[in-house]
């Protein structure tokens, strides 16, 4: 594990060359390394998810974090930004895409770079990453509790987007969820419905559904939080970002 590294936001290419706001940090005591992209939570591109970018670089991971929101509410706090969003019914998929492809093109551009390229996302994130790994040819996708993957949200519920389940045929990469036994989205039975979908299609995945947990369990800075269940869930992230980027 490495500890030395450099963290700072930066301007990025994204979905149709949009030029959007990115958090980057990575290990500047490595000759190689792989990358990841992470995708945000509902919430937003927040401090607490600056802290998980600056964890991976730690770890000898260069990290990148588009700022999804960036078009919509540039420069604004994160809890405003996120208001913006949902108003507007979350992020195209299209442009998500877009701008996870513009986050590995400049992974992959970086001098220490060994070129391969993962993604972890978050709630709304999660999904993404899902949909990211369909669509994108990354080397290892990480689902942390993606609600909306294998059903649609309630029509009352802000996010207007649909499930993707429909695309596991198409995932390019192993696939790492990781999940709340007491969540409701993804509940124990959508994530069911989801293993059973990659499992037809003959995808390598591996799900963790972990007791005592509900949704973000990761989010230090909410009530949701479970010291013990994150502690072990990271485990599995590094080990399958060993096995998958290197």
């Amino acid at each position: 594990m490495t500890h030395n590294l450099t963290a700072e936001t930066i301007t990025l290419a994204g979905h149709n060359g949009d030029e959007i706001e990115a958090y980057r940090a990575v290990p500047t005591d490595v000759e190689r390394a792989g990358s990841i992209v992470v995708i945000h939570h509902m919430p937003g591109y927040d401090e607490a998810t600056k802290e998980i970018v600056r964890k991976f670089a730690a770890n000898g991971y260069h990290a990148l974090m588009p700022n999804l929101y960036h078009r919509v509410a540039p420069g604004a706090a994160p809890d405003d930004a996120a208001a913006t969003a949902r108003n507007l019914g979350g992020v195209p998929d299209e442009q998500l895409v877009g701008d996870v492809a513009g986050a590995m093109a400049h992974l992959k551009g970086l001098a220490t770079s060994n070129g391969k390229v993962a993604s972890i996302g978050y709630c709304s994130g999660g999904r993404q990453s899902f949909l990211a790994g369909c669509r994108l040819p990354l080397d290892g996708v990480i689902d942390c509790y993606g609600a909306f993957v294998a059903v649609d949200p309630p029509s009352e519920f802000p996010l207007k987007v649909k499930a993707v389940i429909g695309e596991a045929g198409n995932l390019h990469a192993p696939l790492l969820g990781l999940f709340g036994a007491e969540d409701t989205y993804p509940s124990p039975e959508q994530n069911d419905a989801l293993a059973a979908a990659l499992a037809a299609a003959g995808k390598e995945f591996t799900f963790r559904t972990y007791e005592g947990a509900a949704h973000a369990f990761f989010a230090v800075d909410r009530p949701s939080y479970r010291p013990e269940v994150a502690t072990e869930a990271w485990g599995e992230v590094f080990a399958f970002l060993a096995r998958t980027v290197g």
